[in-house]
């Protein structure tokens, strides 16, 4: 392995998400259970949410909880449940502050969070000396700031939202905290060249939870981990990827699984009642199917291949039909289409725009009639 793994990591886990059951948690049972490590997580529910709750108390009753995976993996059909048992206590954060910040000051290694999308948000009732604070990033720092009047010892902060550079951006927006509290020089230093804040890009769709604990997630599953000097990682799992630079995966999942499901969904709004619901109905579809096959293959693949992105392309295409031929995944197109013209503006324009700049002589007539049918660009 490129990284060292803590083999007794201690993780303090902001979210009790079905995604954080059948990923990052899912990897450290694994890792645990194949001797790599012995990482405990600690799951810490911020909101007031009764169903985030309900999760709480089955994390502290249940010593274990299923994720049922399903769908195709290498050709053929997967269908297996398997027990995770990697959580070891959960918090609810208002009731439970006094211990998660003992945990936190004494034992926690690394910070893991999965906060939805307005988990950055910052909320301006929260100030110094408030005991709890309504934000994650000024919780984040209220306990990195005990850690630090504790003992100093530096903490990895590993944050899994789907924000572009996310650790750069939390650790950006904790020091913008910490300067408008007016907090010491000395803490600010050692949050800034101390502790660790790593980029990662979380990749699994977890179609649903299994009540009152556990998920249901396809096969394909993927954590890549931006590599920097220092870095110790909680877990080892053949799905955790440490690469040099996010940006080439970055790419490739907003090119080919964005764009591909934003371009089904755009041909699919043109058609009248029409009996194809969701997405492995649009792969049985041979309009719809064959109009992706052929924009992927003449006008997404021959710009990739161009932008020498380091990752094999046709190995990525490839799996990228076979999970949305999932015949499990009820992924319905109508959600999808939700916000669309937005989703074709940042998934299929910037590829578009890349194309004009690489390969000026490659037509894109598909993607174009996208961008133009939602007046992205003029006919």
């Amino acid at each position: 392995m490129p990284q060292s793994i803590s083999e007794n990591a201690a993780v303090m886990q902001f979210g009790t998400s079905r995604f954080l059951q059948a990923h990052v948690d899912y990897f450290i049972d694994k890792s645990n259970a194949a001797g790599h490590t012995n990482t405990a997580v600690v799951v810490v529910q911020s909101s007031q949410s009764v169903s985030g709750l309900k999760r709480v108390k089955a994390m502290n009753t249940q010593a274990s909880y299923p994720v049922h995976i399903q769908g195709i993996k290498e050709g053929d059909i997967f269908d297996a449940q398997e027990q995770v048992s990697a959580i070891r206590k959960a918090y609810q954060a208002r009731a439970h502050w006094p211990d998660i910040l003992k945990y936190f000051c004494e034992e926690v290694t690394h910070v893991l969070s999965n906060t939805a999308d307005q988990g950055y948000l910052l909320n301006k009732d929260d100030k110094l000396g408030r005991a709890i604070p309504h934000s994650f990033p000024a919780k984040l720092l209220v306990l990195l700031k005990a850690r630090f009047e504790h003992n100093q010892k530096p903490v990895t902060v590993m944050p899994c939202e789907l924000v572009a550079n996310n650790g750069s951006v939390l650790k950006d927006i904790v020091l913008s905290i910490a300067v408008n509290w007016q907090l010491s020089e000395h803490l600010i230093e050692w949050l800034t060249d101390e502790c660790l804040w790593v980029n990662s890009l979380v990749d699994r769709i977890v179609s649903q939870s299994i009540e009152p604990l556990g998920a249901v997630a396809e096969p394909y599953a993927l954590w890549a981990i931006e590599r920097q000097s220092g870095l110790v990682l909680p877990c080892k799992h053949e799905d955790v990827r440490i690469v040099d630079n996010l940006l080439a995966m970055e790419t490739l999942k907003l090119c080919v699984l964005n764009l591909s499901h934003s371009f089904v969904v755009d041909l699919w709004m043109q058609q009248e009642e029409s009996a194809v619901q969701t997405v492995v109905e649009a792969m049985q579809d041979n309009f719809l199917r064959s109009q992706l096959d052929q924009v992927l293959q003449e006008e997404v693949l021959p710009v990739l291949l161009e932008m020498q992105l380091g990752e094999d392309i046709n190995a990525y295409i490839k799996s990228v039909i076979e999970r949305f031929c999932n015949p499990f995944l009820q992924h319905k197109l109508a959600d999808i289409a939700q916000n669309h013209q937005s989703k074709v503006e940042r998934r299929i324009l910037p590829l578009v725009q890349q194309a004009e700049q690489l390969l000026p002589e490659l037509a894109l007539p598909k993607l174009r009639q996208c961008l133009l049918r939602n007046a992205l660009i003029e006919g």
